[in-house]
């Protein structure tokens, strides 16, 4: 939930201290909304993009809090430039001891791949 800079300046001071492997994370921001965890802030994805080489990737079932927008909030990073996606998958979301409402049972995450490769191509991009 930070600013892009405060990321951008993390990121940094990993960078500065020999950590080459860093990825950066699009997790949500805090704003009034009430209906999903966080927002998902699509815009962060071009932004951080021209500024770093670093990989973007984005979190949508963090960033929602719920399964039933995650697949939607994938497409629109992937589209928007994100160089890969976090999605939580569970056997039994009911029965996980955390983040279960987040997570997308295995036979939805195989839709959402092939949904994702759709759009990645239709954006120019392959996965």
């Amino acid at each position: 939930m930070a600013s892009v800079e405060e990321l951008l300046m993390a990121a940094e001071y990993i960078l500065s201290h020999g950590n080459r492997r860093v990825m950066l994370c699009e997790r949500g921001i805090r704003t009034f909304e009430t209906s999903t965890r966080n927002t998902t802030d699509i815009n962060a994805i071009p932004v951080l993009k021209s500024l770093t080489h670093l990989p973007v990737l984005l979190d949508p079932s963090h960033s929602t809090g719920h399964w039933e927008y995650v697949s939607a909030i994938a497409k629109a990073g992937i589209a928007a430039g994100a160089d890969g996606l976090i999605i939580e998958v569970h056997n039994h979301p009911s029965q996980a001891m955390s983040d279960g409402a987040q997570s997308l049972k295995p036979e939805r995450f195989v839709e959402l791949v092939e949904q994702v490769r759709a759009v990645s191509e239709a954006v120019g991009r392959h996965l």
